[in-house]
């Protein structure tokens, strides 16, 4: 694929991201509350919602989607139930100096779940795909290598874009010192992730 046209796909992607969606406020929310322990595992995940809506929508697989809609459905309420979940424990964590907070940080493999479910059950996301290659993409001529450098410039910008808000969440959370700053910033964290389970369950 020419380089022009994969960085105006880049730049278009970027600008989607860059907003904050369920994703990243999941995310801020977990970083301010527990710092960046089990980040990549979340970013990971959310990559990998990605590239399965990406190549859903490069290979003409969307009447395959309509078919198992009752599946993406299903991973869209998962996703809610975790982050409610998650939110639950947001506002039960134990109050006391930042390292104790970091000391118990959720799973890997259940931070990647959540990612991939966030995305998975967002619909906006195939939207934006199914909108967006075909003005970009000559989908009909697009090779493997052209699908690979395409995955290769998803990766980068959600892991790129995630990771910046991670870095300036935990930024933020070291100006926490008070024992109340941390509660309020816990329950607080708490009630955004309970509304972003909210909005996507729905969606």
């Amino acid at each position: 694929m020419d380089i022009k046209g994969l960085l105006i796909f880049a730049a278009a992607y970027l600008a989607v991201v860059i907003l904050p969606g369920p994703g990243v406020t999941a995310l801020v929310a977990r970083v301010l509350a527990r710092g960046l322990r089990g980040t990549p595992a979340f970013i990971a995940g959310f990559v990998a919602g990605s590239l399965v809506w990406f190549t859903v929508a490069a290979t003409g697989l969307t009447a395959l989607v309509a078919t198992f809609g009752g599946f993406f459905i299903a991973v869209r309420y998962a996703g809610a139930a975790y982050l409610f979940y998650l939110a639950w424990k947001l506002w039960r964590v134990p109050v006391g100096p930042t390292h104790t907070v970091d000391a118990s940080p959720d799973g890997h493999g259940r931070l990647f779940l959540a990612g991939l479910a966030i995305n998975l059950g967002n619909p906006k996301a195939i939207a934006f795909f199914l909108a967006l290659l075909p003005t970009v993409v000559d989908l009909d001529t697009l090779t493997a290598l052209g699908i690979a450098e395409l995955a290769a410039v998803i990766a980068a910008v959600v892991s790129g874009v995630f990771t910046l808000y991670a870095i300036a969440a935990a930024r933020a959370r070291r100006l926490l010192a008070s024992p109340r700053a941390i509660m309020l910033v816990n329950r607080g964290s708490g009630i955004v992730v309970a509304g972003t389970a909210a909005a996507i369950a729905t969606r």
